[in-house]
């Protein structure tokens, strides 16, 4: 599958079709990256209720890894982590280019 870059989107980003999200991977836009500690997740599910992206899975009703494929990196899961004990079980990482 040929990725498709920010060029090649409808402007606005707008998403023309039922489904088509699907087939924007967004993730290459990405300059810092999360990381998910599962020892500091309470599983509050306030990251996935706060991604923009849909980016944050979910098994068996509790959250799961990130999809890379549509994570843009804005931060917003890091900021609303509340963590356990004031440690934070999301942080964002420079990304590797």
């Amino acid at each position: 599958m040929k990725l498709k870059g920010w060029k090649d989107l409808t402007p606005g980003a707008v998403l023309t079709e039922p489904g088509s999200a699907e087939e924007f991977h967004t993730g290459s836009w990405r300059s810092f990256r999360p990381v998910w500690n599962p020892e500091n997740c309470i599983q509050c599910m306030f990251c996935w209720t706060y991604c923009p992206d849909m980016a944050i899975k979910t098994k068996d009703g509790k959250r799961d890894e990130f999809d890379y494929d549509f994570c843009k990196g804005c931060g917003i899961c890091a900021l609303e982590c509340p963590g356990k004990k004031g440690q934070k079980a999301i942080v964002m990482v420079e990304e590797d280019k």
